[in-house]
């Protein structure tokens, strides 16, 4: 799982998978970056711009609305500023999911 501690769908999803008992590998993203890979797997799965929180301050301070630039640098832009993202990014296996989505969740656990 990708997100921050002050995120409340981070914290919404920890607490879900606390609740049934399973163990999630955590990375905070305001302590260490996430991988160009890991988010290259979402980016392929969702488009780059279910990824991006654009209702979020971050989004509106970055000017990304009002930029030309390429998926590439968006990208780069991501990886150095993770409050851009709907958080968070949970991936169990082969199910991946965005934001807070508790079904999602819970087919992680089915499989």
């Amino acid at each position: 799982m990708f997100g921050t501690k002050k995120n409340p769908a981070t914290r919404a999803a920890e607490r879900f998978f606390k609740e049934r008992r399973v163990k999630i590998h955590f990375v905070d993203l305001s302590v260490k970056p996430i991988a160009k890979g890991e988010l290259t797997r979402f980016v392929q799965k969702f488009g780059l711009n279910a990824l991006l929180d654009m209702e979020g301050k971050a989004y509106e301070r970055s000017n990304l609305a009002y930029l030309r630039t390429t998926e590439e640098g968006i990208i780069t832009r991501i990886i150095e500023t993770p409050e851009l993202l709907k958080l968070p990014l949970v991936r169990g296996g082969k199910v991946l999911t965005v934001g807070e989505d508790a079904e999602g969740w819970g087919r992680m656990l089915e499989g």
